[in-house]
Order: structure tokens, then C-alpha cells, then sequence
């Protein structure tokens, strides 16, 4: 390998909208955050959570009812 022409690989603290924090290493150089981690991700928490991206899910509601994404009454 070439001597001075990689770049430095450095520890970086990635923090989720959620508030989780952890720490990985990166050749970024600066802290990262993201909208969404493994803590708080659909797909290993097993909950739903719907992400709006420019207020979709509101634009939805308004079309269709606001009472769309609510859980379904039980039939007795």
C-alpha cells in the first residue's frame, strides 16, 4: 500500500432522530445522523411506524378519511 493517500478512518458518533446514539468508524471525519436505526427500524422491532416524507401520510388522510391507518374495531 501507498504511504499518505489514504484517508484517515476515524471514530464517529451516529445519532438517530429517535435519540439513539452510537458509535461506528467512518472516513467522514464528522459526526452523523440519521432519520432512522436498527432501535427504532420496522423491520427489527416488529412495530409499525410510518415515516412522512413531505407530509404524504397527512395528504392521504385528507383524501381518504382520517381514520385510515387506526386499527380496526373488533367484532364482538
Amino acid at each position: 500500500m501507498k504511504a499518505k493517500i489514504h484517508p484517515e478512518y476515524t471514530d464517529v458518533t451516529v445519532t438517530c432522530a429517535c435519540g439513539n446514539t452510537f458509535i461506528t468508524r467512518s472516513t467522514l471525519g464528522k459526526d452523523i445522523r440519521v432519520d432512522i436505526c436498527s432501535a427504532c427500524h420496522p423491520f427489527y422491532t416488529g412495530k409499525q411506524k410510518f415515516v412522512d416524507a413531505a407530509g404524504r401520510v397527512e395528504k392521504f388522510q385528507r383524501k381518504f378519511g382520517g381514520d385510515y391507518f387506526s386499527r380496526a374495531k373488533k367484532k364482538a
